[in-house]
């Protein structure tokens, strides 16, 4: 299986310690909030799903320290629809970005409450492999290449320009999976 988290990031995470996962899985879960927040927001029976994962999303930024209820946080998301399996497997786009952005979630938090590298990487790898996706299906996008240059700043320490452009980009996102679901 190809990585697709660079080999520079992977090592600057390995070498960087615990801040600088905390920070770079925070700014990989908030650019993929819009997915699941947006994809989910009128499923019926949701609500405490949505406040839970908009929660963990804005804890996430408190780099400075891990969280001490990552591991209950882990269990919580496992119980989400999307982490079940099914026979059928997940065809829907909606699904499958929502999919992406609890899988996501689930390493950040993991990474967040362990400072594991490993876990870190797998979560910009769910977000890598999501936005690899939205490029194979609208025409001209780099969803992708925006990803990877995003995992990259967020090694370099700034979480507020971090944040601005985490936010930006996961609206982008969700823009563009909205435009798969109802193209004009």
């Amino acid at each position: 299986m190809q990585k697709l988290v660079e080999g520079a990031v992977t090592e600057a995470l390995r070498d960087g310690g615990g801040e600088a996962i905390r920070l770079y899985v925070a700014a990989c879960a908030e650019r993929m909030a819009p997915l699941f927040v947006g994809l989910r927001a009128s499923d019926p029976g949701r609500e405490a799903d949505l406040d839970f994962y908009a929660e963990s999303v804005r804890d996430l930024w408190h780099a400075d320290r891990p969280l001490a209820d990552a591991a209950e946080g882990v269990h919580q998301l496992e119980r989400f629809p999307e982490l079940q399996p099914n026979e059928e497997g997940i065809t829907d786009v909606a699904d499958t970005y929502a999919f992406f952005a609890v899988l996501c979630l689930r390493y950040a938090l993991l990474a967040h409450g362990s400072g594991s590298a490993d876990d870190a990487v797998s979560c910009g790898h769910a977000a890598l492999t999501a936005m690899g996706m939205l490029d194979q299906n609208v025409a001209g996008a780099s969803f992708l290449a925006e990803e990877q240059r995003l995992q990259s700043l967020a090694l370099n320490g700034d979480a507020a320009g971090l944040w601005d452009a985490s936010v930006t980009a996961g609206r982008e996102r969700f823009r563009a999976v909205l435009g798969r679901l109802n193209p004009s």
